[in-house]
């Protein structure tokens, strides 16, 4: 599969996790989606993230901000609740509040990204 065809298939899941996250009471304003290399070292840097591999290279990752009842939130338990749903959407999608995949908070904890890892 090209990279243009994994990007479509992406970015209708992000629009199924927006609606999702509307459902359950949660609204959504986009972070970072496409990353520069040079940013991305930046990151890696400073230590925001942990590669030069990044998904938001490729446009095939997201960071949201997530609102509920009208304040920004950062509770991983909340945001667990999209991550969750984003998982079952592809075998690919990753949530980055879980990279360890054993629904535990632990590790490198990045809760508003979301991404598809090819």
């Amino acid at each position: 599969m090209k990279l243009s065809e994994h990007q479509r298939v992406f970015t209708r899941n992000i629009a199924k996790l927006i609606v999702y996250a509307y459902q359950n009471g949660l609204e959504l304003t986009f972070g970072e989606a496409y990353r520069t290399s040079e940013q991305q070292l930046i990151y890696l840097q400073t230590g925001a993230s942990k590669t030069m591999n990044s998904n938001h290279l490729r446009r095939l990752a997201v960071d949201f901000n997530v609102f509920e009842n009208g304040d920004w939130i950062h509770k991983w338990e909340t945001i667990k609740l999209l991550g969750d749903f984003w998982e079952t959407l592809h075998p690919k999608n990753r949530w980055g509040g879980d990279w360890n995949k054993d629904d535990k908070k632990n590790g490198f904890i990045d809760s508003p990204h979301f991404e598809m890892n090819i």
